[in-house]
């Protein structure tokens, strides 16, 4: 009897520790975080400060960042290299071209070149046309200071000399000028541009150029080009108003990207006073020309 009354009281003892004991526990674990927050309070710990994700001062003894840049200077653009401020030069001749107009043999370039960084470029252009069967012709070089104004547009500024050979030759002119080039929407190639020349006649010009890529070697160039003048200046031809209109198509093969023969058309009109001074002098108010001819740059 006595030996049931124990185990029954033992297994009651075992019964209500376990019951006591969790519960023991889930009030101790609050107390001892209470206890290290206040120890914590208590020594004034320092929240850890974390470094900054970009920007910031270097260390003293941080290596220094130029040391394998070759020359280039950062310019604190991150993410972007100083290659826009490389020393690049390029020569270009659009046209290099044998012209056969009204049984007139003609050989025509337009050339260009330049040297400069992105921002800042010396910019050369130079242009002309020799009647091979008259040994008379006429030439033109600008010389230019080009600086970059968007993305796609540079603003140049600089003189342009005009020089004229062969019989009745009117003489050579300088002009000041002013103008822009660069890319238009839809990947037009322009060139607008005013001229004041030496006596203080202003003339305007205006250069356009778009391409037909066919496949990645054939491609077809269409141009316009037309010139207008302030006042008119008989001596040269010239009238006052606008003075002509050219459209020109070449079909070029580029056996290389920095070579291309091409084949093509190229037809050109006089207006107003000026096509009233060319008949004056019995001159051809218009010429169609087949051409022939490379492109190439380098």
């Amino acid at each position: 009897m006595s030996k049931t009354i124990y185990k029954s009281l033992a297994i009651i003892s075992v019964f209500g520790l376990g019951l006591f004991v969790p519960s023991a526990h889930a009030q101790e674990m609050p107390m001892e975080q209470a206890s290290d927050k206040k120890k914590m309070d208590s020594g004034k710990a320092k929240p850890m400060k974390m470094p900054p994700m970009q920007g910031g001062s270097a260390p003293a003894d941080a290596r220094d960042p130029h040391a394998n840049s070759g020359g280039y200077e950062y310019r604190h653009m991150a993410g972007f290299e100083d290659t826009d401020m490389m020393t690049v030069s390029k020569v270009i001749a659009d046209q290099f071209e044998y012209r056969n107009a009204q049984g007139t043999d003609v050989l025509r370039w337009d050339m260009q070149g330049w040297r400069g960084t992105d921002y800042n470029k010396i910019w050369v252009k130079f242009e002309g046309e020799d009647e091979l069967s008259s040994n008379a012709g006429e030439m033109e070089v600008q010389a230019l200071y080009s600086r970059v104004v968007t993305a796609f547009w540079d603003f140049q500024v600089g003189a342009r000399y005009d020089a004229a050979y062969g019989t009745n030759s009117p003489g050579d002119r300088a002009f000041a000028v002013i103008g822009f080039q660069g890319l238009a929407p839809y990947w037009f190639e322009m060139e607008p541009a005013v001229f004041v020349s030496d006596k203080g006649d202003i003339s305007a010009r205006l250069v356009a150029t778009y391409d037909i890529v066919f496949t990645q070697r054939l491609i077809l160039q269409s141009r316009f080009e037309s010139n207008i003048a302030a006042s008119e200046v008989r001596e040269y031809g010239i009238g006052k108003g606008i003075n002509d209109v050219q459209l020109g198509l070449r079909l070029r093969y580029e056996m290389r990207r920095k070579f291309a023969p091409y084949v093509g058309v190229d037809w050109s009109r006089k207006l107003g006073d000026t096509a009233n001074f060319t008949r004056a002098e019995g001159g051809d108010v218009d010429s169609l020309s087949l051409v022939t001819g490379i492109r190439f740059w380098f």
